[in-house]
């Protein structure tokens, strides 16, 4: 049974200390009563987790995260030897002081991964994202969607994982909308480097192409503003210069040119996204 995943084991009998559990090839597991909320029959199913720490363990409290994969997870206790974060079981995943890469602030979430030490099988947490992901045979190509979850800020841009195993970059020239840490999201190869490394964008590769800044510009702020921006062609041109740093002239022309590629919808209220075409 994989260490650090969650199985769906049969029940095949009980004991004074708590159930006997058993995969499709007869291996079986102890899953005690304490904890347990459900009164299981014999012949049904139970879905536990089995990790090691300092001993095996079987939960039927599920984790947050299972092992070789990333989560957003909040610290709860740093000692000197590492830090400790809530996966959602009883007991915090340890992480030592070497997988650390920011200085950790209990009841702040960060980005981790989850992996099994090789020596002891006990299951960890570790902040060093780049040991975890691959940086040869990638498997994505350009403009390829693909889910990024971001992990930390640079001056660059931002830092993500891609689609479980790849590193990416979102470039700040290419931010037009707010990516929050820790939050998974679409986006789009850009291109792949020699290096193994992918450059990220937020949009549909060609789209900038398709249309003049100020239009871009105009897009990136109704995008920002959660896909509504309270401006119309009424509306001051002091206030239109305040939003966007453009006057009401390129404004109704960047209107227009939206409209007509079918990218917003005018309301008597303002500028709406139209979602079909995003």
């Amino acid at each position: 049974m994989e260490n650090g995943k969650i199985h769906k084991l049969e029940i095949v009998d009980k004991d004074p200390r708590g159930y006997i559990l058993e995969d499709d090839k007869r291996n079986q597991v102890l899953l005690p009563f304490t904890g347990v909320e459900t009164d299981y029959e014999i012949g049904s199913f139970a879905e536990v987790f089995i990790y090691k720490d300092r001993v095996r363990v079987v939960s039927s409290k599920l984790p947050k995260v299972e092992v070789d994969n990333f989560a957003f997870m909040k610290v709860t206790k740093i000692t000197s030897n590492g830090a400790y974060l809530d996966w959602g079981l009883e007991k915090d995943l340890f992480v030592p002081a070497e997988e650390q890469m920011d200085t950790l602030v209990v009841g702040e979430s960060y980005v981790f991964f989850v992996y099994e030490d090789e020596d002891s099988g006990a299951i960890r947490g570790s902040q060093r994202i780049e040991d975890f992901v691959f940086f040869d045979e990638i498997d994505v190509e350009k403009g390829q969607e693909v889910e990024i979850f971001p992990y930390r800020k640079s001056q660059l841009g931002v830092n993500a994982v891609v689609n479980n195993l790849y590193f990416g970059l979102i470039f700040n020239s290419d931010i037009h909308k707010e990516v929050k840490i820790g939050s998974a999201i679409k986006g789009y190869v850009k291109q792949v480097r020699d290096d193994g490394k992918i450059d990220i964008t937020l949009e549909p590769m060609g789209y900038k192409q398709s249309i003049d800044p100020i239009a871009q510009k105009l897009y990136n702020s109704i995008k920002i503003s959660g896909d509504f921006l309270p401006l119309t062609d009424k509306s001051d041109p002091a206030e239109i210069r305040e939003h966007l740093g453009i006057s009401k002239k390129a404004f109704k022309r960047a209107v227009g040119h939206l409209y007509k590629n079918k990218k917003i919808k005018i309301t008597p209220e303002g500028l709406i996204l139209n979602q079909t075409a995003t």
